[in-house]
């Protein structure tokens, strides 16, 4: 199966429309890679990634990305410098057990979804929209290699 194929286009539209949600309010970033494997270890992966998507370059460095790698059943999720320094320490690793819990029940799109939108209200506590902002990053899932 490909990658591209992992969601349904039903779930596709379900992760953008909550990573549209969780931006709606904030001027955080949040994206969504997705690809099958993983070498290595997953926050490197996962921070190649924020970076090969231009996710540092955001002005107030507030970007999330939420990184999957399916075939491996690895998952992180990396917050930028920005909204490193506001959120609690443990705040990604409470979002990570509860994407974890929905996983575990094949219920990727949901806990990912529900993930995002965690993550939004955190953007949106410490970093309010701005009558000025613009969309940074695509909302779009991107997608690695099968």
């Amino acid at each position: 199966m490909s990658v591209q194929n992992f969601f349904s286009e039903e779930e596709k539209k379900q992760i953008t429309n909550a990573i549209k949600a969780a931006e709606l309010n904030t001027s955080g970033e949040v994206r969504v890679h997705v690809e099958a494997k993983c070498k290595g270890e997953v926050m490197d992966c996962a921070a190649y990634w924020f970076e090969k998507l231009e996710m540092h370059k955001t002005e107030q460095r507030n970007g999330v990305l939420f990184y999957l790698a399916v075939k491996d059943h690895k998952f992180a999720i990396l917050g930028d410098a920005g909204i490193n320094a506001k959120v609690p320490e443990n705040f990604w690793d409470e979002i990570k057990e509860f994407m974890l819990a929905k996983f575990k029940n094949d219920q990727f799109a949901d806990g990912l979804s529900e993930a995002i939108l965690r993550a939004g209200e955190q953007l949106q506590f410490h970093f309010p929209y701005q009558t000025d902002d613009v969309n940074e990053l695509s909302d779009e899932i991107s997608f690695g290699k099968n």
